[in-house]
């Protein structure tokens, strides 16, 4: 299906109107034959996300960079003796895509941990904790991720007895799927030292029974009292984690992510990583700040990091801080009070004034500042601040970030393009399956509800779009996200019509989304987030053509290769026993990480 092709921010096309020179050295003379290409691929189907030239037959790269694309003759002109030549077999190329809203750190360990996505059961979920168990008898704590709050009934939330009766001698703490809620059985909850006498923590809750003893489930801080007593990783293990959350981004097809928290503190790591030629994701990371704000220390740290990590690898100069919470757990900040619960009507974070002070504070600095916002208050807050600070600081092309923005109100919409702000989305968050439709819809009820993950109303209004996961919330494989944006639809085809469909995405938006909208948001569209001669050689070969197939189907798709810098980052058994990977010309086409 398509849409009508919604119209660019004005920032982000003039953004890429600096680029034209660049864009046209695709009808640039052939280089001379001392100076051939490193590598070609050709007979493809390239899209290059470039609006000078969409389609092209053939890149050509030297080093880490696009010297060339166009149609075969073109590129192939710039063949050496030593050239390696893969040959697509008519196959989708796309730029490698961008994660633009990730916890890298938080879901590589996950990886070793219990996994507890679409276990759609109490007794699903019990089976995973406790094979899991079984299978690591000497493991002080059983922790994971993943449950979802529809599992557990009109209550919504769990009960420490369910995790007593599988695993009752060693602590167990599991988080919720969206990471503002956790759950504890009795031995983690005594270990915490959590009783009816134990006070809720700042921007944090206990759940208590009719007794005022505690249940098991914890909302947003209150987690942390029992996340602070799990055994703290080795170094070795973080590494070990990070290795195999590398390799899971390349093989879906991420050559580049947005670190929202959790990273910044292991910055050693990831250049640990490169040093030994193992860092096959670049990444830009954000410092997490909390209230009440900058302080000397962390303003030292923040400037730091700015200053030590600043190449195409790894970079700093970011921030990230939270508003709010989530609606599930009725901790979004919102401007009216929660339609099935009208005692409630979510928390902010931050002082507004302290906020707004803090982000002019950062934007004076030359910071990105990235804030999550999830109730229509919080995203109100974060726009009024973004725009407090432009004014007072006489910034223009900050590009500061909402992260989110699952509710919004109609008036606050167009506030993005005017303003110049970056909506960062995550697809399959608004993906209408139990939780979206009746337990998410029915908290803030229908007429907020009828404004959910508004893409397309931003993006009509002149805002501009990034996309990613939250991974470790939900997969970090963006093609299920991009089978959403196109459908609002589960895999099953339910809602019929799909969920707010005039929300939809076609899927050249969507892709940009991922690509040169993600690079845009992340102030790097000059060198990275589309296929032009001077760019840097990430890109992914796909098993299907997603400009002719259902979108249904989209979210099965199968990356074929994975390129970073020019090299070959990760390739499928697929790929390998096409046919095209065994002939000769292109059997070591590019050099293997």
């Amino acid at each position: 299906m398509r849409l009508p092709k919604p119209r660019l921010c004005i920032a982000f096309l003039l953004a890429l109107q600096l680029s034209i020179p660049a864009l046209m050295a695709s009808d640039a003379p052939t280089p001379p034959a001392s100076q051939p290409a490193d590598v070609i691929v050709t007979n493809a189907r390239i899209y290059t996300v470039n609006p000078q030239q969409s389609w092209a037959e053939a890149i050509a790269v030297r080093g880490d960079k696009i010297i060339a694309v166009g149609n075969r003759k073109q590129v192939e002109a710039l063949r050496g003796p030593a050239t390696k030549v893969i040959d697509a077999g008519q196959r989708l190329l796309l730029p490698g895509f961008t994660d633009c809203h990730i916890h890298f750190m938080e879901g590589s360990l996950g990886l070793t941990r219990v996994d507890l996505n679409n276990a759609a059961t109490i007794a699903e979920i019990q089976k995973r904790v406790k094979t899991y168990a079984d299978a690591h008898p000497t493991e002080p704590w059983i922790q994971g991720m993943g449950w979802i709050y529809p599992t557990f009934g009109p209550s919504a939330l769990p009960n420490k007895k369910t995790l007593d009766d599988i695993v009752p001698d060693r602590p167990v703490y599991l988080v919720a799927f969206d990471g503002h809620s956790s759950w504890a059985n009795s031995k983690a909850l005594a270990m915490a030292g959590i009783d009816r006498n134990t006070p809720d923590p700042p921007n944090g809750k206990i759940v208590r029974d009719e007794n005022g003893d505690a249940t098991g489930a914890l909302k947003e801080a209150a987690g942390d009292l029992v996340g602070s007593k799990t055994p703290v990783p080795t170094r070795a293990e973080r590494l070990d984690a990070l290795r195999k959350g590398i390799r899971e981004a390349n093989r879906v097809g991420l050559v580049r992510v947005h670190s929202a928290g959790q990273d910044f503190e292991y910055l050693d790591l990831y250049s640990e990583l490169r040093n030994h030629d193992q860092l096959t994701v670049r990444f830009y990371v954000s410092y997490f700040l909390d209230p009440p704000g900058l302080t000397p220390e962390s303003t030292t740290l923040i400037e730091n990091a700015r200053r030590q990590y600043h190449d195409d690898w790894i970079a700093g100069g970011a921030v990230k801080t939270m508003l709010d919470g989530v609606v599930e757990a009725h901790t979004a900040a919102m401007l009216a009070p929660y339609t099935d619960d009208l005692t409630q009507s979510g928390k902010l974070f931050w002082d507004p004034d302290k906020y707004k002070a803090t982000i002019a504070d950062l934007d004076a600095r030359g910071l990105q500042i990235f804030t999550h916002a999830i109730g229509d208050k919080a995203v109100r807050l974060a726009l009024d601040a973004y725009q407090n600070a432009a004014a007072v600081n006489h910034t223009k092309d900050a590009r500061p970030r909402i992260e989110h923005i699952e509710t919004i109100s109609a008036v606050d919409v167009d506030r993005f393009g005017k303003l110049g702000v970056i909506a960062s989305m995550q697809p399959l968050h608004s993906y209408p399956d139990d939780d979206t439709l009746n337990i998410w819809a029915r908290n803030i009820g229908p007429e907020r509800a009828s404004r959910p993950w508004v893409w397309r109303s931003i993006q009509d209004k002149g805002g501009a779009l990034a996309f990613g996961s939250d991974w470790p919330v939900v997969t970090l494989n963006p093609w299920r996200g991009v089978q959403t944006a196109l459908t609002r639809q589960t895999s099953e085809g339910n809602p019929p019509g799909g969920f707010v469909p005039q929300q939809r995405l076609n899927l050249e938006d969507t892709i940009r989304g991922y690509t040169l909208g993600a690079a845009f948001a992340g102030r790097r569209e000059k060198t990275e987030g589309s296929l032009e001669p001077g760019k840097l050689a990430d890109f992914i070969l796909l098993d299907r053509d997603l400009f002719n197939i259902e979108p249904s189907q989209i979210g099965k798709t199968e990356v074929l290769i994975t390129v970073v810098g020019g090299k070959i980052v990760y390739q499928s058994p697929n790929w390998k026993n096409s046919g095209l990977a065994d002939q000769s010309a292109t059997k070591k086409a590019i050099t293997e990480k």
